[in-house]
């Protein structure tokens, strides 16, 4: 059977590094963890339709970054030369775009970036946990798309496709060797479009034609590892409603003796998800420092009332956990509530707002820092976990998991104490 390594699976959502604050009223703040002021279930649409010319984007983006980006001295270079550099010369979107992004170049921060009105839209998708398409997790093995898992009772479930399946071609293109990134972006499309699909099962060549519909993503899996010891795993803090599936799979485990957190492979999300969670571990201390423009300082602190699982717990990490993965992470630890086992963190310190610009378009622009409850800048060079276990070649190629084989071992003699 082939062995595929689960965290590395493309789920059909957005993956990126990132600690997003969003930009609407009512996430733009929550000093103090005042969690009943965050709308967890309310759609996340901050599209602004407004038209204006190219020239006109690009001053409004010249603007947002001068008033917002967190270095004030905006890379060591004086801003307003920027202003003025394309005057008369942007005629179309496409002007506009190129002359964006090389404004935006210019910070030499990854993390900022403007999106078109379809990328903007394909991150709204992803905040929101919705997207169309039809229902599997795909893998990309020896230059060979595999279907890795099927979801129940969606398209693809329901027109036979099964895990194992190799997928050959999307609407007649052929995907051997294509990025599963490239891939991913065939199969997604409009709600209720044909997708014709070539499968490989076996020996057996076959097509499918799909229909795609709205797929609602889960980002929390939970289960029972024994009669003592409960799982989660959190795959992306991106949705508005992962803290909400959060609160049902910990509600589930709560009777469990010692819990294990797996973080690995999270690239981030919305910083309010990683807070929210981090305080229902927590009776007191810091969860976070934010460092804005000018070093104004915001310190998001627990609340005793938020509160609910207080044994023993056991946080899961790697190279690829970052940012509100990492704040949630340096929460539990610096404030001596979990162990950290794994690898070093992937190290992104830096938390983006996202702003929706006119023409559906948009940006994510870095606005601050954090640091950790104990002042550690983690930027570059990520958290050190307690125990580090490394996955070994055989471990993955035999499917064995050391890593969670250790947070058990740990887990099974904290209880006996």
């Amino acid at each position: 059977m082939l062995k595929i390594n689960k965290n590395k699976i493309i789920q059909f959502i957005l993956l990126f590094f990132g600690a997003f604050i969003l930009y609407t009223s009512g996430y733009n703040s929550i000093q103090n963890n005042n969690i009943e002021r965050i709308n967890l279930n309310s759609d996340f649409n901050i599209i602004n339709k407004k038209d204006v010319s190219a020239q006109e984007l690009y001053e409004e983006s010249w603007s947002i970054i001068k008033n917002n980006y967190y270095k004030k001295d905006l890379n060591e270079q004086d801003w307003a030369r920027w202003k003025n550099r394309y005057k008369n010369k942007i005629k179309t979107q496409e002007d506009a775009y190129i002359a964006i992004n090389t404004m935006i170049a210019t910070l030499n921060d990854s993390y900022s970036k403007f999106m078109t009105a379809e990328e903007f839209q394909e991150q709204n998708r992803s905040i929101n946990s919705k997207l169309y398409g039809i229902g599997i997790n795909i893998a990309s093995v020896s230059g060979k798309i595999h279907i890795v898992n099927v979801l129940k009772n969606a398209p693809a479930y329901n027109q036979g496709i099964k895990a194992g399946d190799i997928i050959l071609k999307v609407n007649n293109d052929d995907v051997s060797g294509q990025s599963i990134y490239h891939v991913a972006q065939l199969i997604r499309g409009d709600k209720d479009a044909l997708l014709d699909l070539e499968i490989l099962r076996g020996n057996e060549k076959f097509s499918k034609t799909i229909k795609r519909e709205e797929i609602k993503i889960k980002t929390v899996d939970y289960k029972k590892l024994n009669e003592d010891i409960g799982y989660i795993r959190i795959s992306s803090f991106i949705g508005l409603d992962t803290t909400k599936e959060f609160v049902v799979a910990l509600n589930k485990l709560k009777d469990s003796k010692g819990l294990i957190l797996d973080l690995r492979g999270n690239s981030g999300g919305l910083f309010q998800n990683a807070t929210v969670i981090a305080d229902l571990f927590m009776k007191k201390g810091v969860i976070v420092q934010v460092i804005a423009r000018h070093n104004k300082k915001n310190i998001y602190s627990a609340s005793q009332k938020g509160c609910i699982y207080e044994n023993p717990l056991v946080v899961l990490i790697d190279e690829d956990t970052a940012s509100a993965s990492e704040i949630l992470s340096s929460a539990l630890h610096d404030n001596n509530r979990a162990v950290l086992i794994g690898t070093d963190t992937y190290g992104k310190g830096l938390v983006q707002k996202i702003f929706p610009l006119p023409n559906k378009t948009g940006m994510n622009l870095t606005i601050a820092k954090y640091l950790t409850p104990k002042g550690r800048d983690i930027n570059q060079i990520g958290i050190e976990p307690d125990y580090k276990v490394s996955i070994a070649h055989n471990d993955f190629v035999n499917n064995v998991d050391s890593q969670l084989d250790k947070a058990k071992n740990y887990l099974e003699k904290e209880i006996k104490k």
